[in-house]
């Protein structure tokens, strides 16, 4: 059975609050912004869980997975993100894989490189992110929030900032990849900070 969705469930200040992540730029990027809410952030990694084999075939799914995880183990509201990155020439690949088509050794460079391949002369570059975000409650309550944003594949990489698939990924409206901006530049309109703003209306401290 599914565990219950509800948006009645809210963080206080002074709560701990697991990020169900062992990446490190996502934690630095989630950090960033849940700084100033008086909550404590605790790694997947700092309590030694494990990450569990993501098997669903949707974003919501493996974030309710991982979520859900991870606040069964730690006894605490976990908060946990699925994203990727969707080509149009693809049909959405890698998608869900987007992970994975990086390979156990978190490869990017190589990924964005096959992606270059199979997207060949193909005219059409358009591309997305999205983000689902998952907090789960150890007593099975579950909040999902999604965000996207649209724009273009661009090659080649460029840009010494952000992570993943940053540097070949430029929104709408210019040239400029994540991995050009700074982390506040891009914390301001991307996948996960337009997530984040469901999440945080639905279940942050109100001020």
């Amino acid at each position: 059975m599914s565990p219950a969705r509800t948006t009645d469930h809210r963080l206080v200040r002074g709560a701990r609050l697991v990020l169900a992540s062992h990446n490190a730029g996502k934690l630095a990027e989630f950090s960033a912004l849940l700084a100033g809410y008086g909550i404590t952030v605790l790694s997947a990694g700092d309590l030694a869980l494990p990450e569990p084999e993501e098997t669903a075939d949707s974003f919501t799914g493996n974030a309710v997975l991982k979520a859900v995880a991870a606040a069964t183990a730690a006894g605490l509201p976990a908060l946990a993100d699925d994203s990727g990155f969707c080509v149009a020439a693809l049909g959405g690949a890698p998608g869900i894989y987007s992970a994975r088509w990086a390979g156990p050794s978190k490869d990017f460079p190589a990924a964005m490189a096959r992606i270059h391949a199979e997207v060949g002369n193909t005219a059409d570059r358009s591309a997305w992110f999205i983000s689902v975000l998952c907090l789960a409650w150890p007593d099975g309550t579950v909040q999902t929030f999604e965000g996207r944003i649209d724009g273009q594949f661009t090659w080649p990489p460029h840009g010494a900032n952000g992570h993943g698939y940053d540097p070949v990924f430029a929104p709408e409206g210019g040239s400029r990849t994540f991995a050009d901006m700074t982390d506040a530049e891009k914390n301001a309109i991307s996948h996960r900070a337009r997530a984040f703003d469901l999440f945080r209306t639905a279940c942050l401290p109100q001020e």
